[in-house]
């Protein structure tokens, strides 16, 4: 029988050690010795900002101030103030109270009122134009707001078209998996953060809702509490998969909720099992079961994944994965009372007043003339039933029996439109979340016919409004960076998403079903159907967006700032060497960016106060010697030899995502992509909608061809928004490659994404390989090569075995004795420390498999680095081969570096030595270094420094914080070696030497842009509600 079970979930919060903390902070107040949370995405303050138009100055650009608490006081002097300002947020990040106790959220109680109820269901298109996740749909009422499916960029689509996520009330999961859900962890951590206790929802889907949940809690904070409802049995193996003998058994329908505004019920659909094909349901769908047995034959349903080591998920030998079951939502409003009529209520002798209100809401009365009963049928013309949707996931050919056989629907159908039946219910809406592959096959048609007087809208991955962008903020703002800079800035490639949509439809896999039966509309963006006041009842195409065509922003820009036309052509011929770095295209309140020297004389030598304030933000004193600050620029604006002729086929950088804490309406969340062309890619950081961009960039088929390219995924740290993506990626792949030998993807992170890949691999394929970042760091590297080189692994674990390498055996020279290892030995501790040689040689085949992918990929090295945010936080290095050039000589490899978030440490500035490119998170500007230094970010200067120190030849900035939309803040004195990012900007390693030239260009473009706009105001409001 089916039940529902309720949860709830508090994570708790691993703290900092002690060792970790007192070494950064060296003179700051103890409230900033210890970071408030590791979840420091939540853990984060809208500071106050400024309003005024013409404070500032930095030529009329609006900059948030930095509060003071009178006068220019040290830190410690401000104690008071910054304990008062961040501490708010700690007790909010870690879910306690104001004493300090846990707090328990309560869900939002409304007055409903069924009478005046306004209703209308609506087609949210995340995916639309990019085919990577499902999309959602709104159900509207003026008191509550219910949306089905939660996939990637619902946040960021919610925050463009102006949707409120402090009005939801439910949210409905129609298949539990990272197309359908992949927007959900981001989606409670923001809800999470709004107001001053945050705020809970309710989340439903079927029983493998458990399984995502015990997959959030490795990285979802206390202030994320969440009422979840799983409903239906909890699949496993013994049944995971039912015969045909057993339709109709299991498609009762489960209501899940039912009060005066509507009743929503659900229907499980599950894969039907292969095995008994002669137990036929009834003659009409013998042909149907044949198809489908002949289908289940040659598709395999993903196997689910097992863990057979600590690192390594295996394919387990089971005929399907519990993220397999769909759920069919019903959604039934109460009927519509029929018309009062007065006269009728007169001639039974009532006077006006408050009975006729008594009567519309169903009570009946006494007369007021005659000593009788009122009864509301006596003066109420018939009702009309209320209006019904129905929200249909048909993921595959195997759920069509299961939606066939459903008893349960058998109420809503309809013989014809002319004739129907006795107590059957009205539907007035279906929406069609399947792909076209199963919704334009000839049972599923057919099967829609029984529905006539219903409106089909076919929201599946239908690739419609392919030339109408999802996000047109974000697609104008690309629009107008590549006009200025091409090179830089490549189209999105909604051409190629056209082109692939066009050739999906003629994909002879749907050929033979291409014509529909059954009369139908394809979903767009924004489309709304009417179900209250029911004189509105039917579709709305008010809100649909236009479309946005590329020569539209062209004109817009060009009457915008006239002189692009020039700058533009002047960037070309600049890109292409034809032409030395020449100002006279700029105007000239543009020109001192460049004009001015990198440091002006009287700032050549750091002062003091900025040597301390680096000190105390970092493990150690890492400021510059006097004087060395200029030949370190010097230095930097060298060609370094590693450039020398390189080819543009070599590597690229293309920034997936540029902000922090959560997406935007301009800027997705951090994630990086390696293009190593020929070689391979690799992806640094995943946030979510990591996919999403990456077929903005390439199209559909150039983003599937990247994704199976990848050779390994690394992940900074834990947080969500450098993280979230990895699911929907690593899922793609596995269906990209199922019917193609591969290996296992290797994914080198902090130790608690381990939980969370394992306890994720129970809903979908994952097909990975685990290792920890601990276990790349270069010491850890270095002390498995000293035990290797010396022919002996000292460990106690593999005392008495030989050492096995990728193909050869290390026979053992000499062996130590055991009594080192001893309890009382003094060896012991050693060995078992994070990192050691002992902890690094457990992991020896993942060690040796990245040894293997960096030599397909043409690297030398790539390492991990330890840096200052939270708990397993890393940087990355990598470094290219030696290449052999014409003339036989040989050129050393390009340096690659990526800080993930960090306070600036002197541990990334000695990695990044010499670094041909780092990329620095420059979350706040530089006014807000308090702010930077309580959340263990940096400051745009910080990172600069951090460059220089470290001798780098390019800088580029990127996680920005969102509360600068567009162009982030920064001194325009410290940018001559340094870009400002942009998501989806590729940056070829052959442009590196032209990459800096191109930012005073860049704030031309920007000029009459604000730093802050009216949308992030509004983010910030209701945060604050």
């Amino acid at each position: 029988m089916s039940q529902i079970s309720s949860l709830r979930f508090l994570s708790s919060n691993p703290l900092f050690k002690s060792s970790f903390t007192s070494t950064i902070f060296l003179d700051k107040p103890r409230s900033l010795l210890k970071p408030y949370s590791p979840f420091t995405v939540l853990a984060c303050r809208k500071p106050h900002r400024s309003r005024s138009g013409g404070g500032g100055g930095r030529g009329g650009w609006i900059f948030p101030q930095r509060r003071s608490s009178g006068g220019s006081g040290t830190l410690r002097e401000k104690k008071v103030e910054m304990e008062k300002e961040f501490g708010f947020n700690k007790r909010r990040a870690e879910g306690r109270d104001k004493s300090g106790k846990p707090k328990t959220l309560q869900l939002k109680m409304r007055k409903l009122n069924p009478v005046s109820t306004i209703c209308y269901v609506q087609i949210l298109g995340t995916g639309m134009d990019t085919q990577d996740t499902s999309p959602s749909v709104l159900l509207f009422f003026d008191k509550q707001r219910f949306i089905f499916n939660t996939g990637e960029g619902l946040q960021r689509f919610c925050t463009e078209h102006k949707i409120k996520l402090s009005k939801i009330d439910h949210m409905f999961l129609t298949r539990v998996c990272s197309e359908t859900a992949g927007g959900l962890p981001g989606l409670l951590l923001s809800l999470a953060g709004m107001g001053e206790e945050g705020m809970s929802v309710n989340i439903w889907g079927p029983s493998d809702l458990n399984y995502l949940v015990d997959a959030m809690k490795s990285f979802i904070p206390n202030a994320a509490m969440v009422h979840t409802h799983s409903f239906g049995a909890m699949e496993n193996s013994d049944h995971t998969t039912f015969s045909n003998s057993e339709a109709g058994k299991h498609t009762d329908p489960i209501v899940l909720i039912d009060d005066e505004v509507v009743r929503i019920s659900a229907i499980l659909l599950r894969p039907r099992n292969s095995g008994k094909l002669t137990d036929v349901m009834n003659e009409s769908n013998v042909s149907l079961l044949t198809s489908l047995a002949r289908e289940h034959n040659t598709d395999q349903i993903h196997d689910p994944l097992v863990q057979c080591s600590d690192n390594i998920l295996i394919k387990k030998e089971s005929p399907l994965k519990p993220g397999d079951i769909a759920v069919l939502y019903a959604c039934e409003l109460p009927e519509i009372k029929g018309k009062f009529d007065p006269d009728k209520a007169a001639s039974l002798g009532l006077k006006p007043g408050p009975k006729y209100r008594e009567l519309q809401l169903g009570n009946s009365v006494m007369s007021d003339r005659l000593n009788i009963m009122v009864h509301p049928s006596d003066v109420l013309g018939p009702s009309s039933p209320g209006p019904i949707i129905l929200l249909v996931d048909c993921p595959s050919g195997v759920h069509i029996p299961d939606l066939l056989s459903a008893e349960s629907l058998k109420c809503y159908y309809v013989d014809s439109v002319d004739q129907q039946r006795e107590c059957t219910k009205t539907v007035n809406c279906i929406i069609h979340l399947g792909p076209a592959s199963v919704t334009k096959r000839l049972e599923y048609q057919k099967w829609m016919e029984r529905f006539a007087h219903a409106q089909h809208i076919m929201a599946g991955h239908e690739m419609k409004n392919v030339e109408i962008p999802i996000l047109r903020s974000s697609a104008r703002i690309s629009s107008r960076l590549n006009y200025l800079c091409p090179q830089l800035f490549p189209a999105p490639s909604l051409q190629s998403l056209h082109i692939n949509g066009q050739s999906l439809k003629l994909d002879g896999s749907c050929e033979a079903s291409s014509s529909s039966i059954c009369e139908n509309i394809s979903a767009e963006n924004l489309l709304k159907f009417h179900l209250r006041p029911y004189a509105q009842l039917g579709l709305d195409r008010s809100a649909i967006p236009s479309s946005l065509k590329t020569t539209e922003v062209v004109n817009e820009l060009l009457s915008e700032i006239p002189e692009i036309v020039d700058i533009s052509t002047h960037v070309s011929q600049l890109w292409h060497g034809n032409l030395e770095e020449n100002h006279d295209a700029l105007p000239k309140d543009h020109i001192d960016m460049v004009e001015e020297p990198w440091i002006r004389e009287s700032a050549c030598v750091p002062s003091e106060n900025m040597g301390e304030q680096m000190a105390a933000a970092s493990r150690n004193d890492f400021s510059c010697p006097k004087g060395s600050w200029e030949n370190k620029v010097e230095h930097s604006s060298e060609v370094p030899a590693c450039l020398n002729n390189i080819s543009r086929e070599d590597m690229e950088i293309i920034l997936l995502g540029t902000g922090s804490s959560q997406p935007s309406k301009y800027r997705n969340v951090s994630s990086i992509f390696i293009n190593l062309f020929s070689r391979g890619s690799l992806l640094l950081d995943c946030g979510e909608g990591t996919l999403a961009q990456l077929k903005r960039r390439f199209g559909v088929k150039g983003a599937d061809d990247a994704v199976k390219s990848l050779k390994f995924i690394w992940i900074s740290h834990i947080h969500a928004d450098h993280h979230a993506g990895i699911a929907r990626v690593l899922s793609l792949r596995c269906q990209l490659l199922k019917d193609v030998p591969h290996e296992p993807l290797l994914v080198i992170g902090p130790r608690p994404l381990k939980q969370f890949l394992n306890a994720y691999s129970r809903l979908e394929d994952l097909d990975v390989q685990f290792l920890d970042c601990r276990h790349t760091t270069e010491e850890s590297l270095e002390s498995l090569n000293l035990v290797r080189n010396s022919g002996k692994d000292c460990s106690p674990e593999y005392a008495d075995k030989d050492y096995v390498g990728e193909k050869n055996e290390f026979p053992r020279s000499q062996k130590l004795k055991s009594t080192l290892f001893s309890q009382s030995g003094k060896m012991q501790s050693f060995w078992k420390r994070h990192g050691s040689p002992v902890d690094t040689t457990t992991v020896l085949p993942q060690l040796m498999n990245l040894k293997h992918v960096l030599k397909e990929a043409g690297l030398e090295t790539s390492y991990s680095v330890p840096v200052v945010h939270c708990p397993h936080a890393f940087g990355i290095v990598l470094k290219a081969a030696v290449r052999i050039n014409n003339m036989g000589k040989s050129i050393p490899g390009w340096k690659f570096v990526y800080s993930g978030d960090t306070r600036p440490c002197q541990a990334l500035i000695d990695a990044s030595h010499d670094a041909t490119v780092l990329i620095h998170e420059a979350t706040f500007e530089d006014n807000l270094e308090d702010e930077a230094i309580a959340k263990n970010h940096s400051t745009t200067k910080e990172a600069i420094k951090v460059g220089t120190s470290a001798g780098a030849y390019r800088v580029i900035l990127t996680h920005f914080s969102q509360r600068y939309p567009k162009f982030p803040v920064f001194d325009e004195r410290h940018m001559r070696n340094t870009c400002i990012a942009f998501d989806l900007m590729s940056v070829n390693v052959a442009d590196l030497p032209v990459l800096p030239k191109v930012l005073p260009y860049l704030k031309v473009l920007f000029r009459n842009e604000m730093i802050l706009d009216e949308q992030d105001d509004a983010v910030e409001l209701a945060s604050q509600q």
